[in-house]
C-alpha cells in the first residue's frame, strides 16, 4: 500500500495552498507594473492568471506525493522529477488559457517547494525551517534529465523577451542540439540555474533556498497582515518590500534587450535604470503605502509609469507568490 494514502488530505492542502497563493499574488492591487484585478496587459488578462493558478494544481499535487514518498524513503531525492513536473505544470496552464506565459517562474519555485512540503509532512510537520531545508536538498539533487525537461517547459511557455544565452557554460534553450549538450555535460537543473542566477532573480531564489521569500517576504507579510488584518495591503506591501530589497531582473532584461540580445549583458545594461523602481518601492512604503493618502497616490503613479513603459516586475511577483505559498503551507488563512 502506498504510504501517501494516509496523507491524502494533507497532499490536497498543499495543492490548494499553491493555487490560492498564485491567485492572491495576481489579485493584489495596485501591484505596480503587473497584471492585477484592475489592470490587464494587451494579450494577458487577469483572468488568464486565475485560470493558470487553478490549472497548475494537479502537477503540484503530484510533486507533494513525490515528497511524501521521499520522506518515507521510497524515492531518492534525485528521483523527485521536478523537471517533468515543471513541464507538466506549464503544459496544464497553457491548456487552460490563451494568455501566453503566466506561470513559468512560479512553477519553477512551486514544484520543488511542494516536494519539500510533502517530505516535511511525512517526516513530522510542515514548518518554515523544514521547508527551506528540503527545498535546498531537492534542487541540489536535480539531474540533467530535469534540465532537459525544464528546457521543454520554456519552449511550451514561450516567454516573451527571453533573450539568448551565450558563452556561459550552458546551451541556449533554442540552440540546436541543446539536449545533447546537456546530457553530454551532465548539466543538472541546479547547475544551470546557478549559471542563470547572475542575471535572473527567480533562478537566484531557486539556488539559494528561497532566501528572499523566507527571510524577507514571509516575516514582512506576517507583520503587515497582523498589523492591518487586510490581505490586499499585506500582499502589495510585501511585493514592494521585496522589490525595494532586490532590483527586478525582468525589468532590467527588458531595458537591456533593446541594446543586445545576450541576456546576461542585457541585464547588466538594464540594472541601473531598473534600480530606480526599487528606490521608488522603498519610497512608497516610507509614505505608508496603501495605508495613507500620500502612499496610495505614489503607488498609483508608480503603477501607471511602469505600465506606460511596458515594464513589469514579474520576477519579484514570482518571489511574492512563493512567499504566499510558504505562508499558506505554514498555517496562514486569509
Amino acid at each position: 500500500m502506498r504510504k501517501e494514502g494516509g496523507f491524502a488530505a494533507g497532499i490536497d492542502d498543499i495543492m490548494k495552498a499553491a493555487q490560492l497563493a498564485s491567485c492572491l499574488e495576481v489579485s493584489g492591487y495596485p501591484k505596480p507594473g503587473n497584471v492585477h484585478r484592475l489592470r490587464d496587459f494587451k494579450d494577458t488578462r487577469f483572468e488568464h492568471f486565475l485560470a493558470g493558478s487553478i490549472a497548475l494544481g494537479p502537477p503540484v499535487r503530484e510533486a507533494a506525493i513525490r515528497g511524501v514518498e521521499i520522506g518515507f524513503g521510497e524515492l531518492d531525492l534525485s528521483e523527485a522529477g521536478i523537471g517533468v513536473l515543471i513541464r507538466k505544470a506549464v503544459s496544464e496552464v497553457k491548456k487552460w488559457h490563451r494568455g501566453g506565459n503566466t506561470h513559468l517562474g512560479i512553477s519553477l519555485l512551486f514544484i520543488p517547494l511542494a516536494v519539500s512540503a510533502g517530505v516535511c509532512m511525512a517526516r513530522r510537520s510542515i514548518d518554515k525551517n523544514c521547508l527551506q531545508k528540503f527545498f535546498g536538498e531537492v534542487v541540489e539533487a536535480t539531474t540533467c534529465r530535469d534540465t532537459v525537461e525544464f528546457y521543454k517547459a520554456v519552449k511550451i511557455a514561450e516567454p516573451g523577451g527571453l533573450g539568448r544565452v551565450r558563452g556561459v557554460g550552458a546551451p541556449d534553450v533554442y540552440e540546436r542540439g541543446a539536449e545533447s549538450v546537456i546530457l553530454e555535460k551532465g548539466l543538472t537543473l541546479y547547475e544551470v540555474m546557478k549559471i542563470a542566477s547572475s542575471w535572473d532573480l527567480v533562478a537566484w531564489e531557486f539556488v539559494n533556498r528561497l532566501e528572499d521569500a523566507f527571510k524577507i517576504g514571509y516575516p514582512f507579510f506576517e507583520k503587515v497582515y497582523k498589523d492591518t488584518g487586510d490581505v490586499n495591503i499585506a500582499v502589495v506591501h510585501t511585493f514592494l518590500k521585496l522589490l525595494s530589497e532586490k532590483t527586478d531582473t525582468l525589468i532590467a532584461r527588458k531595458i537591456g534587450l533593446k541594446k543586445t540580445s545576450n541576456v546576461a549583458e542585457a541585464v547588466k545594461i538594464g540594472l541601473e535604470k531598473a534600480a530606480k523602481y526599487s528606490l521608488e518601492a522603498r519610497r512608497v512604503l516610507e509614505l505608508g503605502g496603501l495605508k495613507t493618502r500620500e502612499g496610495r497616490k505614489a503607488l498609483r503613479k508608480m503603477d501607471e509609469e511602469l505600465a506606460a513603459k511596458n515594464l513589469n516586475p514579474g520576477s519579484t511577483a514570482d518571489v511574492l507568490a512563493a512567499t504566499l505559498f510558504i505562508a499558506l503551507l505554514t498555517g496562514f488563512r486569509p
